[in-house]
C-alpha cells in the first residue's frame, strides 16, 4: 500500500485540509497507517498534481487561508483499482521483540522496565479506540450498527486497532512477568 491510498481512504468522508488530515490520520488511520504531517502534505501536492484529489482556497478573516482536499473521480478509481489487487502479508519488524528473543543472554531489568511501559501505553491506546468506537456507533448497539450504519469501515479498522493494542498489552504484561519471575529465580541460585 502507498500512502496515497490511506490518504484518499481518509478523504472520502468530507473535505479536509492538511492539517485536519494530519489530526484524522493521528486519531484513525494511524492503527494501520503511519505518516507524519510533512509525508501528507507532499502526498497531497503530488496526488492534486496527479488529479487524484482537487483543492480549494478557504479565504480566512483570523486566520491564513488554506485548502481543502477532496477526492476526484480518478482518485476512486484509483481506490477501487487498489482494492482490486492482491495484498501481500504483513510482518512485524519490531525492536522490542528482538530485546526478548536476546533475553536470556543479556540483562532484563531495562527489558523489563520498557515492557511495561509499552503494556501501559498499548492499555492506553486500546481505551482510546474504545471512545472512538462507542462515539462511532452512538447510541446504537454494535451489532445494529454494524448491520445497517452508513460507514462502517472506519469502524472496522478501529476494531483492529483496539484488538491488537489489547493483545499487544497482555503480551507485555505476560513477558514482564515471566522475566521477573525468571530474574528472581536467578538471584536465588
Amino acid at each position: 500500500m502507498a500512502l496515497r491510498h490511506a490518504v484518499l481512504a481518509a478523504l472520502l468522508d468530507e473535505e479536509l485540509s492538511g492539517y485536519q488530515l494530519a489530526k484524522t490520520f493521528d486519531l484513525g488511520v494511524a492503527n494501520f497507517w503511519h505518516a507524519l504531517p510533512q509525508q501528507l502534505y507532499a502526498e497531497l501536492a503530488k496526488m492534486e498534481a496527479d488529479g487524484l484529489v482537487t483543492g480549494r482556497e478557504v479565504v480566512q478573516d483570523t486566520r491564513p487561508n488554506k485548502r481543502l482536499f477532496k477526492v476526484t473521480e480518478a482518485g476512486l478509481d484509483e481506490l477501487n483499482r487498489f482494492a482490486a489487487a492482491s495484498t501481500k502479508p504483513s510482518f512485524i519488524r519490531e525492536d522490542l521483540l528482538v530485546k526478548v528473543y536476546a533475553s536470556d543472554s543479556i540483562d532484563t531489568e531495562e527489558i523489563i522496565a520498557q515492557l511495561t511501559e509499552r503494556a501501559a501505553f498499548a492499555g492506553a491506546k486500546a481505551e482510546l479506540f474504545g471512545k472512538m468506537l462507542r462515539k462511532m456507533r452512538g447510541d446504537r448497539g454494535e451489532e445494529d450498527f454494524l448491520r445497517h450504519g452508513e460507514r462502517i469501515g472506519p469502524y472496522l479498522t478501529c476494531l483492529a486497532g483496539r484488538a491488537f493494542e489489547q493483545d499487544n498489552r497482555e503480551w507485555c504484561e505476560r513477558t514482564a512477568a515471566i522475566l521477573r519471575e525468571r530474574q528472581a529465580a536467578h538471584a536465588r541460585r
